[in-house]
Parts: structure tokens; sequence; C-alpha cells
């Protein structure tokens, strides 16, 4: 049932909120929730094995569609939602607010360090093919609250992490900077404890991947034969994921240089280190202190093995 409307309309050169006012939410629909780059795929993939009880590889992003994408045909994917059978399950980058809300949806929301998602974000961004930029700039151009292409992103990883710091020397900014991935976060912190909202983080798949998959099954209500679960804690590991890039993402050979490999790039964490000055450093640390109460800020650069559960969190 819907408890709440869209709070607020969001458009930028990728996506458009409205998407989700034209889908008929059914009971029991899966949203995976997420900024770019913090697990999406990853959980998506887990997700649909579950579904599914299978480990076989799906095209990910055909079967789970980002409904409010631009480049998604809704004439045609909204129908094919409609006449589904069973139970479905979809991906948004949006924040909370900017989606409807209902009390039988399942969010299934996955943070990431912000600096983490930053760098991976850099290799996405740069490895755009030019016709997928092309089609930014066009839908920028014709959205009147836009009316300009879509900025491309430096070449340079420190560059585009001050860009992403939102440095004016680094301006046009693009729709993912650090004040956007603040706001998401703290859109789904302030609703972390209702009973249909699943706080996951990156660190905690890549530390207790098995733990985390059965936390998603239990919160989706899936059973799987304890003889299939060591396949699916496998195929859901990233050398499987890259191994299988092709079959999970066949349409990324026409939007990236490079293909499911770049998409499926390295999986790491703590990039930044290598390439941030002290000053780069302190100033995410200001914005951080700034965007982000102080648990919320504990669970998004550490993960609830270390900073606890964030549905007991304080703040």
């Amino acid at each position: 049932m819907l408890v709440r409307e869209a709070k607020r309309v969001h458009v930028d050169w990728v996506a458009d909120s409205r998407a989700w006012n034209r889908l008929e939410a059914r009971p029991g629909d899966i949203i995976v929730c997420t900024a770019p780059k913090c697990g999406t795929t990853w959980t998506q993939r887990i997700v649909g094995m579950l579904l599914r009880q299978s480990p076989a590889p799906f095209p990910v992003m055909l079967e789970q569609p980002w409904l409010d994408a631009r480049f998604v045909p809704l004439d045609k994917v909204l129908p094919m939602l409609a006449a589904a059978p069973g139970r479905r399950s979809l991906k948004t980058h949006l924040a909370f607010d900017a989606m409807p809300l209902h009390d039988d949806t399942l969010y299934i929301h996955v943070a990431r360090d912000p600096r983490d998602a930053c760098m991976s974000y850099f290799n996405h961004c740069t490895h755009m093919a030019p016709e997928m930029l092309a089609s930014f700039d066009a839908w920028g151009l014709a959205e009147p609250s836009i009316a300009a292409p879509y900025p491309r992103a430096p070449a340079e990883p420190r560059a585009f992490y001050r860009r992403w710091l939102r440095d004016p020397a680094f301006a046009p900014f693009d729709e993912w900077t650090c004040t956007e991935y603040f706001a998401l976060e703290q859109s789904y912190w302030a609703e972390r404890q209702r009973p249909n909202v699943l706080m996951l983080h990156y660190n905690d798949l890549k530390a207790d991947l098995d733990g985390e998959m059965r936390r998603i099954a239990a919160f989706i209500g899936v059973e799987t034969p304890e003889a299939l679960w060591p396949e699916m804690v496998e195929a859901a590991t990233f050398a499987a994921m890259q191994r299988d890039g092709e079959a999970l993402l066949p349409t990324a050979e026409t939007a990236f240089r490079g293909g499911a490999k770049t998409f499926l790039h390295k999986g790491t964490n703590q990039r930044w280190r290598a390439v941030l000055t002290e000053a780069d450093v302190a100033d995410y640390e200001a914005a951080a202190a700034a965007g982000m109460s102080p648990a919320l800020r504990a669970w998004v650069e550490n993960g609830r093995l270390v900073a606890g559960d964030p549905v007991a969190a304080p703040d």
C-alpha cells in the first residue's frame, strides 16, 4: 500500500524520477537502491539468483530494469513488468524522498565509502561510449531545468575527485557529486528502521559474502537448499561476476568502451589513498562532517560489521 508519494521530482542528464509514477507497484516488489558504484549490480545479481534459485548467469539490467534511467524505453518495459509472473526486482540511484514509498515493497539500500565510490565512478565516467555521452547531451539540452550538455569527466583521477568535491575550479559538475551522495544517504538513513528497508554495505559484502547473502535471503523471504548455497555464493564473487560479465551485462558492450570488463572493473577499496593529497583528504573530511551525522558517516565509511547495526544507531 502507498505510504506517501514522492516528495520531490529529480531530473538530470541520466535519470527522471517521474518514471516511478507510471509503475503499478506489486506487493513483494524488490528495489535495489544505491548511489552509483556502491554494489548495485552485485546486489541485483544476488537477488536474482535467490529469486531464480539458480547460480546461472542472467541479463541483470534487462530482467531488473533501472526504471528511472532515461535510456529505458518505458513503453516497452512497463508492459513487460505488468505481465511478469511472480516477484519483480528493479533498481534505482534515486534518493528515497524522490520515490513513492510503499509498505509492501522491499527496499535494499547498499552504501559504500564515498571516496571508494568516487574512484569507481571515475572509471565508469571516463569509459562511457561516445554514443552514450551524445544521448546524455541531447537529454540535457532538451530538459529546460538543465539546458546544457553532459559535463565531460576529467581524465585524471585527482581532478575527477576535486570535481566530485564540488571544487569551483573543476566545474561544471555532473549529476553525482558529494552533495548528491550525502543527500541520498541521509534519505535512506532517515527510513532505516522501517521493516521493509534493508541496509547493506559494500565492505560487509566483501568481508562476509555468505552472511550478507543470508541476510538478503531472509529479508526477501527466500529459502535456498543448503546443498545449492555454496554455488550461489561462488557465483556472487567478484571473480565469478567478471567471468560471467558478458552474460550478466550484455548491453554494456555498447555503453562502455571495454564492455562488461570495464563496468566490472576491480571491485576493490582504498584506491583513493594513492591518488589524494593530504589537503584533498582534509577537504573530504570537512564535507563529510557537514553532510552526514556522525553515526551515518561511521556506517557509510565502514559498514555494519565495523560501525554496528545502522538500525540501532542513535542519530
